[in-house]
């Protein structure tokens, strides 16, 4: 009998693993205007926030994923093909998503640009299965209405590691995209760039004991929460209160809270006002990867790692549960949501310095992404004096998206500066405000976020992500 090679068996392997859970998957091929199709744009009403300015269809893609698109009254003939993040969890498409985000990001038609976003087919984690339906309703939006002057990409929080990855996967086709914008983007990618509330986790369990609690049934802190749990976000926030009293005055809460409080916040760098959503992250989105999207193997680690901060911090590395990765699992989830750099496209990224999610150093450990690939020059990153997440100054989505449009039209690369200036113009019509730091620069990523100990530095990592990728899709499996 023949046996295949060992790089086929293991590509075989992840071939089963990628178009099962993770969502490796290609976007549907475009089918001509002319042809009448199940799943093409209808005409819908539009969200409030641009009901005078546009005109709205709604669909659901031959894949299931729902999506939404508006055409401005006075459109400026292009397109910005926005990616959401989250991810949101369920096992279906939310047919309301892609509406909501339309009217969150009415700044985009208000410019004069066409949108597009979808739902993406399911809930969960999978950056290429996203991705793909990123590039899917791109397709759609050109069946219906012609192919746009240009294409913009655009994606904020964990929209932003899909958006990064269509750009690398889909980027280079002749016509699809022009640009791209990331805004507040977690860009370290999966297979770290959740190590912080990894960190969280076993730190929090060490001084609360209660998730899970002595008398429940125990598992490994890696799988985020146990198999058959009916943990609710509510009932995870009341133990996180028990604890620490998070949500209490400091002066109502007691000694022990305030105490295990302040060794967590220490120790783990994660600000308070953020904390509850960290570890809901922490339980809740580490089950969906671990238990939907790799077959219970765990891909993250934090073996070695010398925790700071806390009133002992002998006894908390002595008392912390310990953990590695299954290197299978961390490699399946490389592949599916780390950045190799290679985009041959302008990005500009905007990211509040303060951003208590998605970490500034995300910007940094991105750079350095690109600078391994040769193609830093291809990038110019911008930063805020804000502190939120989940939205930024219109004025500043409005400046940045005419800054990248220019740099696309001229091919003239605009520093920093230049952008913080000419912000101004937007703000005269938006009011939100301009809050740029021109001078500002991140400090590098495991300034911020703990380094597993014998893990690659990073462009070595991207070195070895490449080997590895190009010996998986040298055998078939979809990009």
């Amino acid at each position: 009998m023949h046996r295949r090679s060992r790089p086929a068996v293991v590509a075989a392997a992840l071939a089963a693993v990628f178009l099962g859970t993770l969502g490796n998957v290609s976007a549907a091929p475009a089918r001509a205007a002319v042809e009448p199709t199940a799943g093409q744009p209808v005409a819908a009403d539009c969200p409030p926030a641009v009901a005078e300015k546009a005109t709205c269809y709604t669909g659901q893609d031959e894949n299931g994923a729902y999506y939404t698109m508006a055409v401005p009254h006075r459109w400026n003939g292009s397109l910005v093909v926005h990616a959401h993040g989250g991810p949101d969890l369920g096992d279906t498409s939310d047919a309301a998503r892609s509406t909501e985000d339309l009217g969150r990001w009415a700044v985009m038609v208000d410019e004069g640009y066409a949108w597009a976003g979808s739902s993406y087919r399911r809930g969960g984690y999978g950056a290429r299965m996203a991705a793909a339906d990123t590039e899917n309703v791109r397709r759609l939006f050109t069946d219906r209405f012609g192919r746009p002057e240009r294409t913009y990409l655009h994606g904020q929080s964990w929209g932003g590691n899909v958006a990064a990855k269509v750009a690398e996967t889909y980027g280079g086709r002749p016509g699809a995209y022009d640009g791209v914008l990331l805004t507040n983007g977690v860009l370290g990618g999966g297979s770290r760039g959740y190590d912080y509330r990894v960190d969280l986790r076993v730190v929090y369990q060490y001084y609360c004991h209660n998730h899970p609690r002595p008398t429940e049934p125990q598992y490994p802190l890696w799988q985020g929460l146990r198999a058959g749990s009916t943990m609710t976000t509510a009932g995870l926030r009341a133990r996180l209160q028990e604890c620490t009293g998070y949500a209490s005055d400091p002066a109502d809460r007691t000694g022990p809270q305030q105490r295990n409080l302040d060794d967590i916040l220490a120790v783990t760098g994660i600000p308070e006002r953020t904390l509850e959503s960290h570890l809901r992250f922490a339980t809740f989105t580490f089950r969906d990867i671990v238990a939907n999207r790799l077959d219970g193997r765990n891909p993250w680690s934090n073996r070695g790692v010398h925790y700071t901060g806390s009133h002992d911090d002998k006894a908390l590395n002595a008392g912390v549960e310990r953990f590695s990765a299954d290197p299978t699992a961390r490699r399946d989830l490389s592949y599916d949501s780390d950045l190799t750099g290679k985009v041959s496209l302008p990005v500009l990224t905007m990211h509040a310095i303060d951003d208590p999610t998605a970490f500034v150093e995300h910007e940094a450990a991105y750079r350095a992404t690109l600078r391994g690939a040769g193609r830093s020059g291809n990038l110019v990153q911008t930063f805020t004096k804000e502190h939120e997440h989940s939205s930024l100054s219109d004025s500043e989505y409005a400046n940045s998206v005419a800054a990248l449009d220019t740099w696309v039209s001229t091919g003239r690369r605009p520093s920093p500066r230049a952008i913080a200036a000419s912000c101004a113009a937007f703000d005269a019509t938006y009011g939100d405000g301009c809050f740029y730091d021109p001078g500002f620069r991140p400090a590098p990523y495991a300034s911020r976020v703990l380094p597993r100990p014998g893990g690659l530095t990073w462009p070595a990592m991207t070195a070895a992500r490449e080997r590895a990728w190009s010996r998986i899709q040298g055998v078939g499996i979809a990009p």
